[in-house]
């Protein structure tokens, strides 16, 4: 009997699935999933069905899990750089009613990607009934296993709703940071490398699992409601302050909240909210500090007023705009 021929957008989403999971993923690889995803929409719609199918496929009980397996039979998925030969423990081929389907299963953990576009939220329920908020131009990742409860936010911000488990940790991973769950409802926000977490509800514990040379680590901090914690990558320090649950949830009505804040990573996630791209031209511009709201709905305004705060020139380029140094002669 002939082999079936597969769909080459299914192989090749199939194959992105397995890479976003590899434990070396960078962010360059997620760079270039969207930009796959984008090209067609296709694209993403095979994306979420190899996405989907992957989960039900590790929700079966190992029994039918091995009768599907024999079945259909089983394919060794070719060693590659970046996957590691023991990440990968089954890839296995169905044809169902002519559809060629893939599905990746690793170690038995169920592992999805969740993104956002720009100027959008998304509203997402977990497998554990724990809710999230996802920030607009915002990645997470979830690991889902019997015994643990993953989560790694690679840009962007998302509030999570966290439904307690002794037996399972929820932990949620951003960058040099980790916010393992005690009972909370949390907001972390991830620009880069900086990392700003606000509790809104209970508590978490907040470390500082930098591995950098030199890097002065700061152990682990108990967060309460109402407590913030902001930590700086370039001094791998961790400060904590204050912040109302109407300030750390604020981005989910279109306001923007900012305490004592470098003016790139002011702009860097007012970006994840404007059609227009704001870049600042000047880098010294990067030592400005701002305090205050932002309305996602009215950035122009915000822009506008920007030169009455601060020395330098709002200009417009195509569809950019351009933050730099003020020049008298040609001030706004």
């Amino acid at each position: 009997m002939a082999k079936s021929k597969q769909d080459p957008i299914l192989h090749a989403a199939a194959d992105w699935w397995v890479r976003l999971r590899a434990p070396d993923a960078e962010g360059e690889t997620i760079e270039q999933w969207l930009a796959w995803t984008g090209e067609d929409q296709r694209h993403l719609e095979a994306f979420e069905r190899v996405n989907q199918l992957a989960s039900q496929f590790g929700s079966l009980d190992s029994v039918t899990r091995q009768g599907l397996i024999k079945a259909f039979g089983r394919t060794v998925m070719p060693q590659r750089r970046w996957m590691p030969l023991a990440a990968a423990a089954s890839f296995v081929a169905v044809m169902l009613g002519g559809a060629y389907i893939t599905w990746v299963w690793f170690n038995h953990v169920n592992i999805e990607v969740y993104h956002s576009a720009i100027a959008q939220n998304r509203d997402i329920t977990l497998p554990d009934g724990t809710q999230v908020a996802l920030g607009a131009a915002s990645t997470m990742t979830t690991h889902f296993s019997r015994g643990q409860r993953q989560i790694d936010l690679t840009s962007g911000e998302a509030f999570f709703t966290v439904v307690h488990d002794n037996s399972r940790p929820f932990v949620v991973g951003a960058g040099d940071i980790s916010v393992r769950d005690i009972g909370t409802a949390f907001d972390v926000r991830r620009t880069g490398d900086r990392v700003t977490i606000a509790v809104t509800q209970g508590r978490v514990q907040v470390s500082n699992i930098s591995e950098k040379p030199g890097a002065s680590q700061g152990g682990t901090l108990e967060v309460t409601a109402g407590q913030l914690v902001s930590y700086d990558p370039n001094t791998s320090a961790m400060s904590m302050g204050s912040m109302t649950a109407e300030q750390a949830t604020g981005w989910q009505d279109h306001r923007l909240e900012f305490v004592d804040e470098p003016l790139s990573v002011v702009i860097a996630n007012l970006n994840r909210y404007s059609p227009q791209p704001v870049h600042i031209a000047d880098t010294d511009l990067d030592k400005l500090t701002y305090t205050g709201l932002i309305r996602t709905d009215a950035i122009d305004s915000w822009l506008d007023a920007l030169p009455k705060l601060y020395p330098l020139r709002v200009d417009t380029h195509g569809n950019q705009v351009i933050l730099s140094d003020e020049q008298p002669a040609t001030h706004r």
